[in-house]
């Protein structure tokens, strides 16, 4: 198997990386999973012995945790065999709350636990009692809401809530991203940091069969007919090699390096597709091909805290509204997606619950008017060519961008883009994490970036643009009441009508101060070779290991 990036902690808490939440669903257990190949998405128990109860009109669950589930060895725990327990679900989730940790994931469980106020930074402590948080014997968990949320069980299967035990947390301060203990189906083998990892079948893991639901697609029966009754996982080790470039990627795919590709990156389509079909002689030796449409948006952002664009008067509104009009959709799609993806019109991809198929932005691809609007607003053209700022004031745009062939293309796109409306761009280059670490300082002005669903629901992208969010996921620090009102509407809600009205406005309000510049949603061609079995890729999840297989090799 292969990564396309480095994993940086392998702490459920902490980590919020593709990489390290590729190894940590396979390492701990959050009390609930998805199933792997119900259609429409639907979620089962996976520590648990039965599915939640729901009390109270939504606003309280009781879990019964399964007996006999344990944590892999550890010298935290003194030879002693350890069983996973309630209490151990309850300290994970108060780790969320950890001022120390810094997790990314608090938002998710911040305001909407019964009682968490006593977990606020200043009076944190694991040992508070919170009365929406309790273990009430060994085995039974009760979590109560101040209010219903229809997705609070999609959050119990996200790799953020996987069980720690707190003797291994302790037993390494500040290190225990570096000393993963679960007690899911795999387990650390070897690690080489950035380069290799090893997971082993976990000797002591837990009886689990695979049996299908009644929800599978008819395409997947037959998948479905080769697991039934399988104990998971099915191999014995997976090795895990972090691979960073894409041509290496490809190449050791072609090579039989690895079992699968997801996501063949645009810039090398080529290589392996014809006429949008598989290459012939990649066909002829077994290798298959498949498109997934992916839950996943690629925005632009822009920074409303910087002093050269941000703000919400007109004349900052209407810089950004030139920005986004500037922006060539077909160009991206056709030429530098490879037709691989598709024109977002709003934040939600298909599938995703609230998406509306039949809705269209105002906002298009219109240099014209973005010319006009500048001009409007005072953004006069200069002797060169571009545009100065209202009162006569250098104007330029810093963008930060990713050092890679593919980051090079984009930014050519846009420099031509931004430069037909007159405007000028500079581009900085760092690495990813060091963008997204100066994105939450509020310290940089433009960058564009992507986001794959957490959970299935519209809830987990119009986040991204939720006041208090600012400086956590909000990276454009956008702070609009009327859009935060209808946000905190719209949580309340499940999937209705109401609540896609709900979206529609918030939309809406998004074209209008043009926080974002809405980019596309990747279609992904995925590939597989031919002695790999019973692969199918997840909307949510991000890995199939558990239940993959491997034929021997024909040679």
């Amino acid at each position: 198997m292969l990564l396309t990036t480095a994993e940086s902690s392998l702490d459920p808490a902490v980590a919020s990386d593709l990489a390290s939440l590729n190894l940590l669903e396979n390492l701990f257990d959050p009390m609930l999973r998805y199933d792997y190949l119900a259609r429409p998405l639907k979620l089962q128990e996976n520590t648990l012995a039965a599915m939640p109860g729901v009390e109270d009109g939504g606003r309280s669950y009781l879990f019964r945790i399964r007996p006999g589930i344990f944590f892999t060895p550890d010298p935290a725990f003194k030879g002693v065999k350890r069983e996973v327990t309630a209490q151990d679900y309850v300290y994970s989730l108060k780790r969320l709350y950890d001022p120390g940790l810094k997790s990314p994931w608090l938002f998710l469980f911040e305001g909407k636990i019964a009682g968490d106020a006593a977990l606020k930074p200043g009076q944190f402590s694991y040992d508070s009692a919170i009365d929406g948080l309790r273990a009430l014997d060994r085995y039974t968990l009760r979590i109560g809401l101040t209010a219903p949320d229809p997705n609070f069980l999609f959050y119990l299967a996200m790799p953020a809530t996987g069980v720690v035990a707190r003797e291994v947390i302790e037993a390494y301060p500040g290190q225990s991203g570096n000393h993963p203990v679960g007690s899911g189906p795999f387990m650390v083998g070897e690690w080489r940091h950035s380069d290799k990892i090893v997971l082993l079948a976990n000797p002591g893991f837990r009886s689990t069969v695979f049996h299908a639901g009644p929800d599978v697609a008819p395409e997947d029966r037959a998948l479905a007919a080769a697991l039934e009754g399988r104990r998971l996982p099915l191999v014995e080790r997976v090795d895990v090699r972090i691979v960073e470039e894409y041509q290496s990627r490809v190449l050791g795919f072609l090579k039989g390096q690895f079992d699968y590709l997801e996501q063949v990156p645009e810039s090398l389509t080529d290589m392996v597709l014809a006429g949008g079909a598989l290459r012939p002689e990649l066909a002829a030796k077994g290798i298959a091909l498949s498109r997934f449409p992916v839950l996943q948006t690629y925005y632009m952002w822009m920074n409303m805290d910087d002093p050269l664009l941000g703000g919400y008067g007109k004349d900052k509104l209407a810089l950004r509204r030139a920005i986004a009009l500037s922006y060539n959709g077909t160009e991206d799609v056709a030429l530098l997606k490879k037709g691989l993806a598709l024109p977002a019109q709003s934040p939600l991809p298909p599938n995703v619950l609230g998406y509306d198929a039949a809705y269209r932005g105002p906002t298009r691809y219109d240099p014209a008017l973005a010319r006009a609007l500048l001009d409007r607003y005072g953004y006069r053209a200069q002797a060169d060519g571009f545009r100065a700022l209202p009162g006569g004031k250098p104007l330029t745009l810093v963008m930060h961008t990713e050092a890679s062939a593919a980051g090079r293309l984009r930014d050519e796109l846009w420099r031509r883009s931004l430069a037909a409306v007159g405007l000028r761009v500079v581009f900085k280059s760092d690495k990813k994490g060091e963008i997204i670490k100066a994105s939450r300082l509020g310290q940089v002005q433009m960058f564009e970036t992507n986001w794959i669903a957490d959970f299935p629901d519209g809830e987990n992208f119009f986040q991204l643009l939720y006041g208090p969010n600012s400086g956590r996921a909000n990276y454009a620090r956008f702070k609009l009441p009327a859009y935060d009102r209808l946000y905190e509407q719209a949580r309340l809600l499940p999937d209705s009508p109401r609540r896609r009205a709900l979206y529609h406005d918030m939309a809406q309000l998004i074209h209008a101060y043009a926080p974002w510049v809405l980019l596309t949603h990747p279609v992904s061609a995925d590939l597989r070779q031919p002695w790999l079995k019973n692969y199918k890729r997840h909307p949510v999840e991000f890995t199939a290991w558990r239940y993959l297989d491997v034929a021997p090799r024909q040679h």
